[in-house]
């Protein structure tokens, strides 16, 4: 009997030592105007709903943009990437030391601009999280996406339908191979969104004839990687305001802790509405317009 005792206490003792999944938060210096592109203050929401949660253990990191030394990367589970995309990407001259993490089987999510990826890094993304924001293909338009349908998936655990007004890039470049490609965020966008002339973000012929087509397109997509690994991408995130709609909120936060490989409750994370002094916090400092030369 008293075997049996300590056996059982050394198994709680263990359970209860159990590291929580942890997650890194990685942003991008200010690239917008105020309450737009709000990298570090929406790491900083995020990051403070997760530790809220109790479910994982969330960091964001000091400085802006890519860690210095490799150990942070190396004692998270999944990264989570808000910033500049293209050529600005915090991820561009770090491709290949990048890579060997996603090849260790971490997760990464990546958040608005940042799923912006140049031709010659669109393979790695596609490795990495099954699709990206490609020019001449994409578009970023301004428009309210209606999401009432939601695919059996953990990251939709306890999701309700939402409407959010927001720069959704969409029409994004996909595997040809969509095994373990989930699209999570999807509608069809107006023709108002088509207005713009052909140019790298604003409209293509390729684009033009899925709209017209009345084709659903994907703004916010899961991937299960076949050599291990996860990654989550959401076209959102342009207003700092979206932080406000608990649909999208709950989407996020429950694709980081899915990315990170740790348990999705059947209700979702749930977080509380963040009010206006909470949304002012953190945010990029507001330039000063210089004064012109009488």
């Amino acid at each position: 009997m008293k075997k049996l005792l300590i056996i059982l206490l050394a198994l709680t003792f263990f359970a209860q030592a159990e590291e929580k999944k942890k997650v890194l938060f990685l942003h991008g210096k200010p690239s917008h105007g105020h309450k737009a592109h709000e990298h570090r203050a929406g790491d900083i929401l995020m990051a403070r709903r997760l530790n809220e949660s109790g479910l994982v253990e969330a960091k964001v990191h000091d400085e802006a943009g890519y860690p210095s030394t490799a150990k942070a990367i190396h004692e998270a589970d999944t990264i989570v990437i808000f910033c500049t995309g293209h050529k600005g990407h915090i991820l561009k001259p770090h491709m290949e030391e990048f890579d060997r993490f996603m090849k260790m089987g971490k997760g990464v999510v990546m958040l608005h601009w940042a799923t912006e990826a140049t031709k010659e890094d669109g393979p790695k993304f596609l490795e990495w999280m099954g699709g990206f924001c490609d020019l001449d293909w994409s578009v970023n338009p301004h428009w309210t996406a209606n999401f009432k349908d939601f695919p059996d998936h953990p990251i939709c655990n306890g999701v309700e339908p939402f409407s959010v007004n927001d720069e959704w890039y969409y029409h994004m470049r996909f595997r040809e191979d969509d095994k373990g490609l989930t699209p999570i965020l999807f509608d069809v966008p107006p023709a108002s969104t088509l207005v713009r002339k052909d140019g790298p973000r604003s409209g293509n012929p390729h684009v033009r004839k899925s709209v017209a087509a009345g084709e659903k397109q994907t703004v916010g997509w899961a991937y299960q990687r076949p050599g291990g690994g996860r990654g989550f991408a959401a076209t959102g995130g342009h207003y700092h305001k979206i932080w406000k709609s608990d649909g999208f909120r709950k989407i996020m936060l429950n694709a980081i802790l899915w990315t990170a490989g740790a348990e999705v409750p059947s209700g979702g994370v749930n977080s509380m509405t963040p009010d206006e002094k909470e949304l002012s916090e953190n945010l990029d400092p507001v330039k000063k317009k210089k004064k012109s030369q009488k």
